[in-house]
């Protein structure tokens, strides 16, 4: 036996299975195994020990909430939790009045270590479990923190932890909000000088959910509703060996709500201030056609962003309207609309305008197809500020909205919408904002005391 492991058996004998476990393992990964259950063990000891030397530490006394008079200790009772390390047990003191109101016994040292007075399975345990559950089914989840910690809980229990956790970040975010309401803008999150210096580029889209037809039941014809779903990030542009420059995002942040456009602006807007959008260089807003999400730009954005509308949305019209009027099954179909594309992907966008003009104005132009022409003509002049694709190419930005796309699979479409998944509104909103809360980084924060009101 080396001296390390000699010493560890006198120190903890009741470890010393756990240490032969390893000594005796046949392979490294069996040993790294037995070791790895020799370690929760030994953390568990020292973190019982630690916890028993505060119990018996001289207790500051409160007064009794109903009569004042202060508490006095009935003797040390135990006290056990379920945490990653294991069961933890300990004893601590435990007060109760003097002149017998009826309160609960009060145990300082609980308080002092943020143990709730009936929590049974700590903090740190909750939060692993709902991380596992941002990624994968309630069921998965519970497995994985059985593998990973050898705690056994039910997938009900993964369930309430999360629609716990995600209370509380729903709750912050309505506190945010409410502020950004009265005129408190949000601090700023902190950025390294190259970062700011950095395009601000912001999209948004749209993506469909499955819900339940009623809350309390999960029978009936699904109900498809919509998620609107924006993304903030700033785009780094790095010179590439042969001369050009490739483009990646930096600081994605993602804001999504089970509602409207108007649900969606003071989220976006509260997020872009603690994205530093009135000090950024260049903002750029993306998007496809949708007329609420344009309403957004105008409104709230318009006065500092360059619009650009998505350069592929845009193509798929002139398709529509090549289809309408030449028969997309045909040659002359194809030229025209590979030429048109060509002249708005190059900075020509009044040119293919005046083609549709030119076009409209044929008498013998079959109404179905005059109609279809006369949409994607107003279309395209509406968001004729946004058609500068030649200009933009030349800024380094991005013509098409697959930032947003992308966001969209991976916030929504690769949790909510597996294979018989059907949601309440309550369950979906209590983990969307926990899968929020891990992409933007905030997910620890989530565990921490909510600031008070005055902070």
């Amino acid at each position: 036996m080396t001296s390390l492991t000699a010493g560890l058996s006198q120190l903890a004998p009741s470890v010393q299975p756990q240490i032969e476990a390893v000594q005796q393992a046949a392979s490294l990964f069996q040993m790294i195994l037995a070791a790895w259950r020799l370690g929760l063990s030994l953390a568990r000891l020292v973190v019982q020990e630690t916890i028993g030397e505060r119990a018996r530490q001289p207790t500051d006394w409160p007064p009794c909430p109903q009569c004042g008079t202060r508490l006095h200790s009935k003797g040390l009772l135990p006290r056990q939790l379920t945490t990653i390390l294991g069961v933890l047990c300990w004893k601590r003191r435990v007060g109760r009045c003097p002149k017998g109101c009826p309160i609960e016994p009060v145990a300082p040292l609980d308080q002092a270590v943020g143990i709730e007075p009936n929590q049974q399975t700590s903090t740190e345990l909750k939060q692993l479990a709902c991380a596992f559950a941002v990624f994968v089914p309630f069921e998965t989840a519970a497995a994985l923190l059985r593998r990973a910690t050898g705690i056994s809980v039910s997938p009900a229990a993964v369930w309430n932890w999360v629609q716990a956790v995600g209370q509380t970040a729903m709750r912050r975010l309505t506190d945010e909000l409410e502020k950004l309401a009265a005129g408190q803008n949000p601090e700023a999150e902190p950025l390294e000088a190259a970062q700011a210096a950095r395009p601000l580029i912001i999209g948004a889209d749209g993506v469909m959910v499955p819900f339940r037809p009623a809350p309390d039941s999960p029978k009936g014809k699904t109900k498809w509703r919509e998620v609107k779903v924006a993304i903030l990030a700033r785009l780094k542009r790095t010179p590439s060996r042969d001369g050009s420059e490739t483009t990646r995002l930096e600081r994605r942040r993602l804001v999504a709500v089970l509602g409207d456009i108007d649900a969606l602006a003071p989220r976006l807007w509260l997020e872009a201030l603690r994205q530093s959008i009135l000090t950024a260089q260049v903002v750029v807003w993306i998007s496809d056609g949708g007329r609420g999400f344009w309403r957004l730009f105008n409104e709230q954005l318009a006065k500092r962003a360059i619009g650009i509308l998505d350069f592929y949305h845009a193509a798929q019209n002139l398709w529509k309207a090549a289809s309408a009027w030449l028969d997309g099954r045909t040659r002359p179909a194809r030229q025209w609309f590979e030429h048109a594309r060509h002249q708005l992907r190059h900075g020509q966008a009044e040119a293919v305008l005046r083609e549709l003009e030119t076009t409209l104005a044929l008498n013998e132009l079959p109404a179905t197809a005059r109609q279809a022409l006369q949409q994607v003509y107003e279309y395209l002049k509406k968001h004729g500020a946004h058609l500068d694709y030649e200009k933009f190419k030349a800024l380094g930005l991005p013509l098409g909205s697959g930032l947003v796309e992308s966001a969209c699979k991976w916030l929504i479409q690769q949790r909510f919408k597996g294979v018989g998944m059907r949601w309440s509104e309550e369950g979906f909103n209590h983990l969307l904002h926990l899968r929020l809360a891990w992409v933007n980084d905030r997910f620890d924060a989530l565990s921490s005391p909510m600031p008070s009101p005055n902070s």
